[in-house]
């Protein structure tokens, strides 16, 4: 049997090979707060070197601590990563994941996401069926078969427990309130606003800019959101070529949702593999120019809601 402790990176090392302070101040641990954490903001593959140690490399992964719940937004490298701290930090782990699709930068981090290895441990693995029609329990289990994996996710000791959701799911973990609605079709993306005590956190990072009606579901789901986390530094997302190095980007559509929701702050996340710290610190002067209250996400970047 593969040690799954053996393929992980050291918890405060991202995929640049440079250290992270990743941890939350005692306040800020599980408890009564509300509070974001990005463990990784790249996207479609993870881009290790040292032109992204400001930014990171790890692919998406993002962790909300909110009224006394764990939920992890997508698997991507970043999962690795905040798996070894959580055996750090707790004896026992107990999380609710949300997968947005399934593509690799959202899923490829699961196969070594440590704590699902260990007994006692307990998941709540939310996904919508994917374009061909697999369930997020069968899309997870089929990478980790060989020739691609070593170790099957049957070997996974934790409790694994699989929802299916679709758009227009409203999932109710006591008083966290977590909605979904379709981003693109195309890829079958949910979106997720997660609300707690009045404060609201909205996921929204496959959107098709060339569909309207994803574009009013987001809207929808964006009204009046303290944070809305935003796919918006990709030149083209219909464009492949990765070194393409154009700053000419769907962000704009962003801050024209979050202007018109009247969103408190605007996080840009899931960055182009072809974008150094550079040409993303050159993308926030843009956005910041039109939006003042809006960042560039940043592995290791805390938010604190409530």
């Amino acid at each position: 049997m593969l040690d799954p402790d053996s393929i992980s990176l050291p918890d405060n090392v991202n995929l640049s090979g440079h250290p992270v302070d990743f941890s939350l101040p005692s306040e800020m641990q599980l408890g009564s707060s509300f509070v974001v954490q990005f463990w990784g903001v790249r996207g479609s593959i993870p881009t290790p070197g040292a032109s992204t140690v400001r930014y990171g490399g790890n692919t998406a992964c993002v962790e909300v601590l909110v009224g006394n719940k764990r939920l992890i937004l997508d698997g991507g490298t970043g999962l690795s990563v905040l798996g070894k701290h959580l055996l750090k930090q707790t004896a026992r782990v107990e999380a609710h994941i949300f997968f947005t699709h399934t593509h690799w930068d959202r899923i490829q981090g699961f196969p070594f996401f440590v704590p699902a290895f260990t007994e006692g441990n307990q998941f709540h693995i939310y996904g919508a069926t994917a374009p061909n029609g697999a369930s997020i329990k069968q899309c997870l289990t089929d990478q980790m078969l060989q020739p691609n994996f070593p170790t099957p996710l049957q070997r996974m000791r934790s409790h694994l427990n699989f929802l299916n959701i679709s758009a227009g799911s409203v999932i109710s973990i006591d008083d966290v309130v977590i909605e979904t609605v379709s981003l693109n079709r195309l890829t079958s993306a949910l979106g997720y606003r997660i609300t707690w005590e009045g404060r609201s956190v909205v996921y929204a990072t496959d959107t098709d800019h060339s569909q309207e009606a994803g574009n009013q579901n987001l809207q929808y789901l964006a009204q009046q959101a303290d944070v809305l986390i935003y796919d918006g530094t990709y030149a083209d997302h219909n464009d492949h070529n990765f070194q393409k190095q154009s700053l000419v980007a769907p962000w704009k559509s962003g801050i024209e949702v979050a202007k018109a929701a009247n969103v408190q702050e605007l996080i840009m996340f899931h960055h182009n593999p072809a974008h150094d710290d550079d040409s993303l610190d050159c993308i926030e002067m843009q956005i910041r120019g039109d939006f003042p209250n809006a960042r560039l996400a940043r592995e290791g970047m805390i938010l604190q809601i409530a």
